[in-house]
């Protein structure tokens, strides 16, 4: 996957279209659907792929996962409001030269019925199709877990991206969540929902550095979350990422954070080059992004860790 060309004009006119109908870009999800859509199932699946092509000769991953459970629910919706900026930043601004982004929600494969949901690697238009196909269940288990795993499983074992495979460029993988994973991908789980047979439970750690050889992978918690600022949740992933963990004061950011991050972590851009662009966008995230990806800028000077704040990203 991965063809054509993304177009603003196209999604305003989506846009305009759903408003003057009275529907919802969510329309598969808020029509009542109760199911997993099709285009969205992970079973069976081969693999997600991000390939080059002559239209895209140097395709670059790019993976946003997003918890749906709970307070977590809304998080797509601002994603897809601010599909424009993420691309605008990604394309216009040439942090990447053909990002292909892939949407993905987790929830909780313990009680939910779309425990996963993963789309394709797009460049077009077809990205803002497939967040519209997905199911905001909205449920989750109740307790301070979720599938994060299971959704790492499926990114370490069922993708496959040209810039790691063809260049050894990793690609980036972005998880916006507010709580733990389990401690272990459940042999029986990955069977239900992906349908491939292991002979062992795989612990969460062993999934996380199988994955982050393939991938730069970043947690963020967004401020507004039932677990926003919780202690556990922090430590656990900071245990598993370090200083990729961005605890993120305004939801409305998450777009601008994504995008800086990448446009950093290609050295397309420093941090203080990269809030000039956000200025110039006209957003107002830039002195929240620019607290929380101090420590990625590589042309900054390293900033000193006070006590409890190793590896965390605060915004």
């Amino acid at each position: 996957m991965g063809s054509g060309i993304w177009s603003t004009d196209v999604y305003d006119a989506a846009a305009s279209y759903r408003a003057a109908k009275g529907a919802s870009a969510f329309a598969y999800s808020d029509s009542g659907a109760r199911t997993v859509h099709g285009d969205l199932d992970p079973y069976g699946v081969a693999a997600r792929e991000s390939r080059d092509s002559d239209e895209h000769p140097d395709s670059l991953a790019i993976a946003v996962l997003f918890d749906v459970t709970g307070s977590m629910g809304g998080v797509p919706r601002t994603l897809q409001t601010k599909l424009p900026d993420l691309l605008g930043l990604l394309l216009r601004k040439g942090y990447a030269d053909d990002p292909q982004i892939l949407f993905g929600a987790i929830g909780d494969a313990t009680c939910d019925r779309a425990p996963l949901q993963i789309g394709q690697f797009e460049s077009d238009n077809r990205m803002d199709e497939d967040l519209g196909r997905f199911l905001l269940e909205g449920g989750g288990g109740g307790q301070k877990t979720e599938s994060y795993e299971l959704a790492m499983y499926f990114m370490a074992r069922h993708t496959s991206i040209d810039c790691f495979e063809k260049r050894g460029r990793r690609g980036y993988l972005f998880v916006i969540g507010d709580e733990l994973p389990y401690p272990k991908v459940d042999r029986r789980q990955v069977r239900q929902v992906i349908g491939d047979s292991l002979r062992r439970d795989i612990p969460t750690k062993e999934i996380v550095a199988e994955l982050t050889r393939i991938y730069d992978v970043y947690y963020i918690l967004p401020a507004g979350a039932s677990h926003a600022g919780d202690g556990q949740v922090l430590a656990a992933w900071r245990d598993l990422l370090g200083q990729n963990v961005l605890e993120l004061d305004d939801l409305d950011a998450v777009c601008e954070t994504i995008a800086l991050t990448v446009g950093l972590g290609e050295d397309a851009i420093d941090l203080d080059e990269g809030l000039d662009d956000l200025d110039a966008m006209g957003s107002s995230a830039g002195k929240a992004v620019g607290r929380a990806l101090a420590r990625l800028d590589r042309h900054a000077p390293a900033v000193p860790e006070g006590p409890g704040t190793s590896g965390v990203i605060r915004l």
